[in-house]
């Protein structure tokens, strides 16, 4: 650890070669941090949860992965990356007997039942091109956006069965990250109860953090990197050690904790920072810094469900590991998962959600499946 203006700069070592087993593993990794006095969490996969769709449907790309005070399950899946081998029921004239595009967006109960499915394009609102991330905010309402270059530059706000409430921006409308009506390509969304407004992670395009009020739309502000303005020219060469890049690179997640910390996800800087509501800046933390893929590691940030929310779990698609953080510390702890096409492993790990008992939900953008890990206790080792 090393301390830069009052922010914990951490770094950890490039990713642990380990064999994964029931969604657990362990690595080789020498050196790894040492766990929490309370141990570190480890989970199981349920390679039967979510229970069969109905109505002949499939999964496209699953975008998001949301889990609502019900702990109902909700996705958003991309129809329009299906390709015609896998819809061949859907076709005219039918070319096989399975299957049909699944809704954009689906809810699900916590035993992994189908409950509804809606979404699509419509001349009321503009939908996103491509589907990206799904939140359910205080009042049950349901917001999605879209990464498509030159093309999503909106969220969509809909009530809990699919009425249109309100859209942010106007789809191919972007000037910038310094353009308050539009975003460029957002990624993940949050709602803030305390103050009634909606975070963006803005995102694939832009190089930002944008807030407006949840129920108008109006602006409010907006930040980039280290609370610095925004600043498009920038080159978006990574680096692998010393100071991090002054600006933000793939905004791919923000989440608020209770504590009212805001966790801002630099996914292809391999990096989390962490502001107040306002923008100021408080501190980074790098995962798997020394990944050259050029996805990155820092996908997204959930927190654990107990009051403290003493963990956070981050999913590296470059690797297909869940990352698991001290929230107080922010070091690495423990960490699961590798590439694959079984039950607990991923192919490009993308989403990730969390319910009251400690469950994990992942979403995959190539695998096109959602899969539940099982919160099965604590461990006295680290695991990564």
């Amino acid at each position: 650890m090393r301390w830069k203006e009052g922010s914990i700069v951490l770094f950890t070592a490039l990713a642990a070669h380990g064999i994964m087993q029931m969604g657990f593993a362990r690595s080789a990794a020498a050196q790894a941090p040492k766990p929490t006095a309370s141990g570190v969490p480890t989970f199981e996969v349920d390679p039967f949860w979510p229970k069969p769709l109905p109505n002949n449907y499939i999964l496209g790309q699953v975008g998001g992965v949301f889990v609502d005070p019900q702990d109902h399950v909700w996705i958003v899946s991309r129809p329009r990356t299906l390709t015609k081998d896998q819809i061949g029921a859907s076709l005219n004239p039918p070319a096989a007997e399975c299957c049909v595009p699944a809704p954009p967006v689906i809810e699900f109960d916590a035993a992994g039942n189908y409950m509804k499915g809606w979404g699509g394009p419509s001349d009321a609102y503009e939908w996103p091109n491509n589907e990206h991330s799904v939140f359910v905010d205080y009042k049950g309402n349901v917001w999605i956006g879209g990464n498509t270059a030159g093309k999503d530059a909106q969220i969509l706000k809909f009530t809990n069965d699919g009425k249109f409430l309100l859209q942010i921006g106007h789809a191919g409308k972007s000037q910038g990250s310094l353009d308050n009506e539009n975003l460029n390509r957002p990624a993940e969304i949050y709602v803030y109860q305390k103050t009634n407004e909606v975070f963006a992670a803005d995102g694939y395009g832009n190089r930002r953090v944008i807030v407006f009020d949840a129920d108008t739309g109006a602006y409010k502000r907006s930040w980039g990197a280290y609370g610095n303005k925004p600043d498009d020219s920038a080159p978006r060469q990574r680096t692998y050690d010393g100071p991090g890049p002054a600006q933000f690179n793939t905004v791919h997640g923000v989440r608020i904790s209770h504590d009212d910390l805001v966790y801002v996800s630099d996914r292809s800087n391999n990096r989390i920072q962490v502001f107040t509501p306002d923008g100021k800046f408080i501190r980074e933390a790098f995962i798997a810094r020394g990944t050259l893929d050029s996805r990155g590691t820092a996908f997204q940030v959930v927190f654990s469900p107990d009051k403290e929310q003493k963990f956070i779990y981050v999913p590296d698609g470059s690797n297909d590991r869940v990352r698991i953080l001290d929230r107080e510390t922010l070091q690495v702890v423990g960490s699961f998962g590798r590439n694959g096409p079984y039950a607990g492993q991923w192919d490009w790990l993308h989403s990730i959600g969390v319910d009251s008992k400690g469950n994990l939900y992942t979403g995959e953008s190539r695998g096109n499946r959602v899969q539940k890990f099982v919160f099965k206790g604590f461990s006295s080792k680290s695991n990564e």
